[in-house]
Order: C-alpha cells, then structure tokens, then sequence
C-alpha cells in the first residue's frame, strides 16, 4: 500500500465552500491531510466536510470571513485544537472585485482589498507563527500556497480592482517567502488561469464570456483538476526547494 505524501499533516483551506476551494481540500485530504476548511458559509463547509469523511478523510468546518483579520488568529487555533499543529496554508477566499475604474465605488474596492489581500497577509502571518511555535517550520514541513491569479500579471479589463489586489498578493507572496526563508517555510504563489467557478460561470453564460473563451489559443476553459499535480507540488515535499516561486497555469490563455 502506497503512503499517502501528507499523512499526519494539517491543512487549512480558506474560501473552501464552492470551487476551487473545494477541490483543494479534496485533494489534500485524498494525499492524507487532516483538514480545515474555512469559510463564511458553514452550510456549504459542512456538506463538503461530510462528503471528506465519507470517503475516510478527516476534516472540520471553521466559520471564517478573512475581511475580518482580527478573526483569522482564533480561527487557526480553533483549527489546531480539533486536528493539531497546522503545517499547510491554502489562502484560496476570494472576490471577483467587479467594477469598472468609473464605476466601482470606495466600498467595493475596499471589500475586494479586504479578502483577496489583506487576509491573505494576515492569514499567512497568523500561520507562519503558529508553524514556528509548533515546530513544525523547523522540521521544513511549513507550507504557505495563494492562490493568487493570471489577473495578477494581465490586464483584465473592467477589474482593475481585481487585478490590483491580485497583483498585490504576488508580491506578498515573495516578500514573505524572502522574510520567512531562514524560517523554512515555502511560500508560494499559484495563479489560475480562466476555470468556470461561481465567481464567473454566469458571465460564461453570456455572448461576451462565450466570445471570451473562442479568444483563447485553445478556445475552452481549465478544468479545476487541471491545478492538481503542481498544487500538490507545492503543498508537500516537492516544494522543500521552492519558495518565492510565481507559477502560471492557464491552458495557454496568455501565451
């Protein structure tokens, strides 16, 4: 029988109630890990918690909303408490930050700052000193992966809010992944090119998300799945020589 990578490790998956998220926590319980899922809809968590130990896995339900920093500390604890130490960071929460630079009000920009950045720093930062304390940094299991995007490196138009605070979490990611490197902690960023999530699948719906798709060299859209072997990549042994790393999986969309 073959070990599982991440027998004995746990993982923390933030916006882990619909899509990528999702897959993630799958995944990462299929490879062996104990895990978390946080989000702000406990009724999704707790469906797909269920469906993890149906299949023999291991997992609890957490209610996070990352825009509350000050909530993320005693989310991570609450975490510990029910599966032990935490070694695997999955800042996945995200908004779509819609709105064109005329049109997106103050709040709104805010709002999209408030989850896709400032909780993927203060995520980060409240689980890299639980992996120091825990010891587990010191024994080069410490593992920090966001999900950041191709936004982060292209111009999508009508979101510059989106790209911006996408944009924002790469460089996040190498300033800690330089901060943290005498710490062994590998922090890397993963950016996602064009999947069906329910953050976009009603715009796919629409004649311009179908004219969108035709515009791509391979005229269709990723699969989640497509994420897999390099996300595992980085959550386990294979990243014991990675850290700062930016990698860009989009089925050519940006070639």
């Amino acid at each position: 029988m073959q070990t599982k990578m991440l027998a004995g490790q746990v993982a923390v998956v933030t916006g882990a109630s619909s899509g990528l998220g999702v897959r993630f926590a799958k995944i990462l319980s299929e490879a062996g890990a104990s895990v978390a899922l946080m989000a702000r809809r406990t009724d999704r968590l707790d469906a797909v918690v269920a469906e993890i130990k149906a299949a023999g896995g291991q997992a609890v339900a957490i209610p996070l909303d990352v825009a509350n920093a000050a909530a993320i500390g005693p989310a991570l604890d609450e975490a510990q408490a029910a599966l032990g130490p935490i070694s695997i960071l999955i800042n996945n929460a995200g908004v779509a930050g819609e709105g064109r630079a005329l049109d997106i009000s103050i709040e709104d920009w805010d709002a999209t700052f408030a989850v896709n950045t400032r909780g993927v720093f203060f995520a980060a930062r409240e689980a890299a000193a639980r992996m120091i304390a825990s010891g587990v940094a010191e024994a080069g299991k410490a593992r920090i992966v966001n999900i950041a995007s191709i936004a982060g490196m292209n111009v999508l138009p009508g979101v510059p809010a989106y790209c911006a605070s996408k944009a924002a979490v790469i460089s996040i990611t190498k300033s800690l992944s330089r901060e943290w490197a005498r710490k062994l902690i590998a922090v890397n960023a993963l950016c996602p090119g064009f999947i069906e999530t329910a953050i976009n699948e009603e715009w796919f719906k629409t004649e311009g998300g179908k004219r969108q798709v035709q515009s791509f060299p391979r005229r269709r859209l990723m699969l989640d799945s497509d994420l897999d072997a390099v996300f595992m990549a980085l959550c386990g042994p294979g990243a014991n020589g990675m850290t700062g790393s930016v990698i860009t999986i989009d089925d050519g969309q940006y070639v």
